[in-house]
């Protein structure tokens, strides 16, 4: 077979080709991300803040699919880079075996732990009320989401970034349309408020899990599937896959502990510090979605050169792709910094959540540039099957050292200061980072590669 992209285009221009339209689905994405929750604040404030409070377990469904597709896609693209055809298609199938288990379990989930968590978070009879309908509903319906992320992760494996986005693009664009739709009942639907906005999301994630097994199986033919493989599971491929896949979902869980603690700490002060949080999460995504986007299109080119001995272009892509995330950051930053009350004005925020979201979009923001940093040198971590590293960042950026530096500073009684916890941890995980990226680089590549 003749050698793929990967090995022999121009690597500025392997980034953009790969990364590109990851960064667009992405970015449309963090716009559903956005509406979803503009929509979801024209129904109350408390409406917002019930989605918010929901966010951490719906956020530990993507990262057990995003997780798990790491693990598939750094396998898959290494075994591509061997010439290993028989080692891709194992880890195809298998992959899709695991994205169906998956669905299971937090079916499970849904069914018995939505209110406990829930009630955790808040006494709100309203809010919890409407957390329980929300979290329910993309919790039991879950099967599209990790069927999507993972043919969107086969796609993207073998270069076909241009497809992944069609997938991505489909099932968000779906989402956005539907939203106000069920939200508000326009046409013959009746109104269904927070459900509306579920509803809306597990359709567009069913959808584009169609369309994404479709272009898999017409335009992929570096993979074939077969049904007999996908039920059979391989137990040491499966170990292979999350050898790698389970330290990125540990990764991407803390993120939804972080945001678990975080609203702990915030509710302390008022249901409104919650809402503020979780409009900074929605509009940060912004510029965080296109720069895991460039990380993602970045990974696949890592495994396939480091498989295929090209120390060269290994180099250019991580100089490339650092310059790209700095950029895009430092954009976030400066928008985050001249504009903070029109970014809140897009959910209808009361006197109180400006007063107090305006300081804090400000203040966060400064770590942005930070932040790119250690996306960037983070990608050579799952790309060279050292995910573990990616772990350890992400505890002492999001758990060990953010949620304690919130908690000290919410004891001043004042919120304004909480929001400092993202620079202090920022600057330690990026500490770690280069110090894992050299141990990482001198031990995969100069010692390897020389």
């Amino acid at each position: 077979m003749q050698e793929n992209k990967m090995g022999v285009m121009p690597v500025k221009k392997l980034i953009v080709n790969m990364s590109v339209p990851m960064m667009i689905s992405m970015m449309v994405q963090a716009l559903y991300n956005v509406v979803d929750s503009i929509f979801v604040a024209m129904l109350s404030e408390n409406a917002l803040t019930a989605v918010t409070i929901a966010f951490p377990l719906q956020n530990l469904m993507i990262a057990v699919g995003a997780g798990t597709g790491v693990g598939i896609n750094a396998m898959l693209s290494r075994a591509l880079g061997e010439k290993n055809f028989k080692k891709s298609d194992s880890a195809a199938n298998n992959g899709v075996f695991l994205a169906i288990l998956s669905a299971v379990v937090f079916l499970l989930i849904g069914l018995t732990c939505t209110e406990p968590f829930i009630n955790t978070q808040t006494s709100d009879p309203e809010i919890r009320q409407l957390g329980y309908t929300y979290l329910g509903i993309v919790m039991t319906i879950g099967l599209g989401v990790f069927l999507q992320v993972t043919f969107e992760r086969l796609l993207q494996s073998t270069g076909r970034t241009m497809l992944s986005m069609a997938s991505q693009l489909t099932g968000a664009i779906i989402n956005i349309i539907f939203d106000p739709i069920f939200i508000f009942g326009l046409g013959p639907f009746p109104k269904m408020g927070v459900a509306g906005a579920a509803y809306a999301t597990v359709i567009g994630q069913c959808i584009a899990a169609c369309i994404g097994l479709y272009l898999n199986l017409s335009h992929n033919k570096e993979i074939n599937f077969s049904l007999k493989k996908i039920f059979h599971p391989e137990i040491c491929t499966i170990g292979r896959i999350y050898a790698v896949g389970v330290p990125s979902i540990l990764m991407m869980a803390i993120g939804s502990v972080m945001t678990y603690c975080m609203n702990m700490i915030l509710k302390v002060f008022s249901s409104t510090a919650i809402a503020v949080f979780g409009a900074y999460f929605k509009l940060q995504s912004f510029f965080f979605m296109p720069v895991f986007g460039l990380n993602n299109g970045l990974i696949p080119v890592l495994a396939y050169n480091l498989g295929a001995k090209k120390k060269e272009r290994i180099n250019e892509a991580l100089k490339f792709a650092l310059f790209l995330a700095i950029c895009i950051m430092l954009c976030g930053t400066t928008v985050f910094e001249l504009f903070p009350s029109q970014l809140l004005s897009l959910f209808s925020p009361s006197k109180e959540m400006l007063k107090m979201g305006i300081p804090a979009l400000r203040t966060i923001a400064i770590h942005f540039p930070i932040a790119a940093c250690g996306i960037v040198m983070g990608s050579i971590f799952q790309a060279f099957s050292r995910s573990i590293y990616s772990l350890l960042v992400s505890l002492g950026r999001q758990l060990i050292i953010l949620i304690p530096s919130a908690w000290l500073l919410a004891q001043t009684g004042n919120v304004n200061n909480v929001w400092w916890c993202f620079l202090i941890a920022e600057f330690v995980s990026f500490t770690l980072s280069l110090i894992f990226f050299k141990k990482v680089y001198r031990e995969e590549i100069t010692e390897k590669l020389g």
